[in-house]
């Protein structure tokens, strides 16, 4: 019969080594500095990324799939709150502070119940 506290425990090990892995490549290509980096003001003046999200947002209003642009205005909302000076003081010296993480949870359990109901509560 198997042990199933050593499987569980083989698991775990996997799994924690796989996030290792993912958190090394982060750390590596210094992905949360690119994304604190990056111009809005020019990214949104640049015409090679300018035309192909202005044909995106057209083909989607096109085709009446306002879930898509609904999703896309989501994702460019959590861009915007996490390059706030509010995310920014959410842990102060190595400490999570759990009186301004609370709405953040909140905030973002609302916006994940917002795209389970668009995707799964409505035919």
């Amino acid at each position: 019969m198997p042990d199933v506290a050593e499987m569980a425990g083989s698991a775990a090990a996997r799994g924690e080594g796989f996030l290792t892995r993912i958190i090394g490549f982060v750390d590596a290509t210094n992905l949360p500095q690119q994304i604190r980096d990056v111009d809005a003001a020019g990214l949104f003046s640049n015409p090679w990324f300018l035309v192909p999200f202005v044909s995106f947002i057209g083909w989607n209003i096109y085709k009446k799939a306002f879930k898509e642009i609904i999703l896309v205005l989501i994702i460019a909302g959590i861009w915007y709150v996490s390059g706030t000076e509010y995310m920014a003081t959410l842990i102060v010296d190595g400490e999570l502070q759990i009186g301004k993480i609370l709405p953040v949870m909140f905030g973002g359990a609302t916006v994940l119940g917002l795209v389970i109901y668009m995707y799964f509560g409505r035919s």
